[in-house]
């Protein structure tokens, strides 16, 4: 069985590009930090699987953000995912959602934005309405849009042996215009017969010969997908001190210690009055070199 993999691959013939990711363990923590309904379970499977595939079409080192954002129960869903395909992701919510929520009956009305973010270079952001049944049409819509490139995507999620899964595919034209509408159509139609048992179980070559056996599929070396979130103690102290001493000491006299908590992997970071003080005489310190 593949797990946190992201594979690419090339029609040789028929000027069309594919990409398969298969997530187990990265999509399974991401759920592990808050008791998400199972709809939301399912959205942030769908974006993490999204993220993943088009973080694999980027030209350049730097990330990618997909937001889900609106006036619904769910008021934000978000993943965030490199070219090194290390990925975090989170949702928040209020109330009750129901078991069978759509996107829709989840973000009311709502926007996905696509925040595009090169190492080098300017960052670029999309805004797309949620215009589909689901997140794969969104996205459709939004390469139709923005690229002009021909663009489909499968996504799933479910359960293996009591285990959350999530997988997709991507299929594009290739942008130098020599690929046919009956060639993607052909493609289209064979990927349509994928079964979620064959996306969450099978490996890459086993599965594309079994969709694509008739065409030449070159197949490139895969790439491991990972939950990854940068946060840290030291990254804590450096944000505590961005904040007015008295505001920290407020916080100290009432609770004893300040404490913060990510979103993202569910850490908490506790500091007690001592280890505060230490941060500014630190913070004072470097500024004086500095100057």
């Amino acid at each position: 069985m593949a797990n946190n993999t992201l594979n690419r691959y090339l029609f040789e013939e028929l000027s069309v590009r594919g990409e398969l990711v298969q997530l187990d363990s990265a999509y399974q923590e991401i759920l592990s930090s808050k008791e998400y309904p199972a709809p939301l379970q399912t959205l942030l499977g769908e974006l993490l699987v999204a993220t993943s595939l088009l973080t694999a079409t980027l030209k350049f080192e730097g990330s990618i953000t997909m937001q889900l954002q609106g006036d619904g129960p769910v008021s934000l869903a978000v993943i965030n995912g490199d070219h090194n395909q290390k990925l975090r992701g989170v949702a928040r919510w209020e109330g009750e959602i129901a078991d069978d929520a759509s996107i829709h009956d989840m973000m009311g009305k709502g926007y996905l934005v696509i925040t595009i973010t090169p190492d080098q270079g300017e960052r670029y952001q999309g805004v797309v309405g949620l215009e589909g049944d689901n997140l794969s049409e969104v996205l459709e819509g939004y390469f139709e849009r923005s690229e002009q490139l021909k663009t489909r995507l499968w996504i799933r999620t479910g359960e293996v042996a009591g285990h959350k899964h999530a997988a997709g595919m991507l299929l594009q034209v290739m942008p130098d215009g020599t690929g046919s509408p009956e060639d993607f159509e052909h493609l289209e139609q064979l990927t349509n017969t994928v079964k979620d048992e064959e996306l969450f179980g099978l490996e890459a070559n086993e599965l594309l010969y079994r969709l694509y056996n008739q065409d030449k599929v070159q197949l490139f070396e895969p790439k491991e997908v990972e939950f990854f979130c940068g946060c840290s103690r030291e990254r804590s102290g450096a944000a505590i001190v961005t904040v007015a001493q008295e505001e920290i000491f407020d916080i100290l006299a009432q609770d004893g210690e300040v404490a913060l908590h990510c979103d993202y992997c569910g850490s908490t970071y506790a500091f007690d009055e001592p280890e505060i003080k230490a941060l500014y005489a630190d913070a004072q310190s470097d500024n004086k070199t500095v100057h």
